[in-house]
């Protein structure tokens, strides 16, 4: 698996996606961890130390309780959560979803009944859609800028006419 992750999914989505999102923002961005000669110590750790059925980093994490809390040292990974699901359940954006769920764009391809029973039951807290409602609406987002001729401003909410 590691081997995988350094040589396909790092290469070819994480690093591309950050480096990309970093000069879009005139930003320079470091990965400290995949200095060669940091990348080369790291590994000749033997894999039990590496990962074991308890968490990942093992040695990493063990190394960072002599000088971090252990609330830090032994932290869950994140990554880099938007909290999506949580702004779909806010009016504002439940409002622009459902404009665009109602779309003549959107009668095109889906069962609009369907949407909103999606979108209605994730804003009620009934169930949690918001994969399904994001995939969508980024669709309908995209149909209506490269075929409708919509325009959206980059940093703003854009809304399907």
């Amino acid at each position: 698996m590691q081997y995988l992750d350094v040589n396909v999914w790092l290469v070819g989505d994480i690093l591309l996606k950050a480096d990309r999102m970093s000069m879009a923002n005139s930003l320079e961005l470091r990965v400290p961890f995949l200095d060669k000669e940091v990348f080369k110590v790291a590994s000749r750790i033997p894999r039990k130390l590496r990962v074991n059925k308890e968490n990942t980093k093992f040695a990493m994490r063990k190394a960072a309780m002599k000088h971090l809390p252990d609330a830090t040292a032994q932290k869950k990974k994140l990554g880099f959560p938007v909290p999506i699901r949580v702004w779909m359940r806010e009016e504002k954006y439940y409002n622009i979803i459902k404009a665009a769920f109602t779309s003549k764009t959107a009668k095109q391809f889906f069962n609009t009944g369907v949407l909103m029973k999606f979108l209605d039951d994730h804003f009620k807290g009934k169930r949690d859609n918001n994969r399904k409602i994001w995939t969508v609406f980024v669709f309908l987002i995209w149909y209506d800028i490269y075929f409708n001729g919509g325009s959206h401003e980059p940093g703003d909410m854009p809304v399907i006419k």
